[in-house]
C-alpha cells in the first residue's frame, strides 16, 4: 500500500470519526440518542457479519442497505435539520451563506409592540456568537419559527410556557420557558425586578441580546454587555436589533 493511500485512509477515518463524534455530542441527554446507538450496532454487526463470512446475516444486512438512508432520515429527521440549521450559521460558512436577519426581527418587534400594548410581561433572548446550550437545556425545546404570534401566545398569563425566557437563534425559536441567571450587581439588585435582573445576568455572561417588555408599565428594554437600556421606543429596538445582528453577520463574513 502506497504512502498517499494510507494518508487518504487516515484522513477518511478522522472525517467519519469527526462526523460520528458531532453526531454524539448533539444527541447527548436526547432520547434519539437510544435510538442512533441502537443504528449503529447494527451497522457493526452488517461490517462483522461480512468480515468473518456469516453468509445468511451478510446476505440479510446487504438486502438491507437501501432502507438504512431512508431509516437514518425517518428517525433523525428533527436532529438532522437542527444540524443543517447549526451548519448554515456557523463560522466556516457564512462567506457562502446569506443570512437574513429583517424578518426574525420584524416578528420579535411586532410581538413586543403587542405585548407592550397589553402590558404581558415578556424575556425574549436573541443568540448571537456564544452557544447557549445550558439554558436551552432549563426551558422547553420547540425547535420552532421565529413567528410574531407565536412568541405573544408563549407570554400570554397562565399559558403553561409564560414563565421564564424564550431563546431565538437566527430564524427559530429554540426553547421556552428558560431560566436565566440574576445579575448580582450591588445596583441592579436594588433597582430591578426579577424579569429584568435576569436578563443583565445572562449578557454579563454571554454576548446575547435580551428584550424585556415589563408586565407593571408595558415599557421596552434591552440588555447587552450587562447593561440595560430602560423605556426604548419600538423604532429603537428595531434599529438596534438590526446593528447587533447584521454586525455579527458582518464579522462572521470577514473572518
Amino acid at each position: 500500500m502506497s504512502g498517499s493511500r494510507i494518508i487518504i485512509d487516515i484522513i477518511d477515518i478522522a472525517i467519519v470519526a469527526f462526523v460520528i463524534y458531532q453526531l454524539l455530542l448533539l444527541l447527548r441527554g436526547r432520547r434519539a440518542m437510544q435510538m442512533f446507538v441502537s443504528l449503529f450496532v447494527i451497522v457493526v454487526i452488517g461490517f462483522v457479519a461480512r468480515w468473518v463470512q456469516f453468509d445468511a446475516l451478510n446476505w440479510l444486512m446487504s438486502g438491507l442497505k437501501g432502507l438504512w438512508a431512508i431509516i437514518f432520515v425517518i428517525l433523525f429527521q428533527d436532529e438532522l435539520r437542527r444540524i443543517l440549521a447549526q451548519m448554515g450559521q456557523s463560522r466556516l460558512l457564512r462567506p457562502f451563506v446569506r443570512l437574513e436577519v429583517h424578518e426574525s426581527i420584524d416578528a420579535i418587534v411586532t410581538a413586543v409592540k403587542a405585548m407592550s400594548q397589553k402590558r404581558t410581561g415578556a424575556l425574549i433572548v436573541v443568540e448571537r456568537q456564544a452557544r447557549l446550550l445550558n439554558y436551552y437545556q432549563t426551558g422547553v425545546l420547540l425547535n420552532a419559527p421565529v413567528v410574531s404570534s407565536l412568541i405573544v401566545s408563549i407570554f400570554t398569563p397562565l399559558t403553561p410556557l409564560h414563565d421564564g425566557a424564550v431563546i431565538v437563534s437566527g430564524d427559530e425559536i429554540i426553547a421556552a420557558r428558560c431560566t436565566l441567571p440574576l445579575s448580582q450587581n450591588p445596583y441592579y439588585v436594588h433597582t430591578l425586578g426579577t424579569r429584568h435582573r435576569a436578563a443583565v445576568g445572562l449578557t454579563e455572561e454571554t454576548d446575547a441580546v435580551v428584550v424585556i417588555v415589563s408586565e407593571e408599565t408595558g415599557d421596552i428594554s434591552l440588555a447587552l454587555g450587562g447593561q440595560i437600556s430602560r423605556g426604548i421606543t419600538l423604532s429603537q429596538l428595531r434599529e438596534r436589533l438590526s446593528q447587533l445582528l447584521r454586525s455579527q453577520t458582518s464579522e462572521g463574513t470577514a473572518s
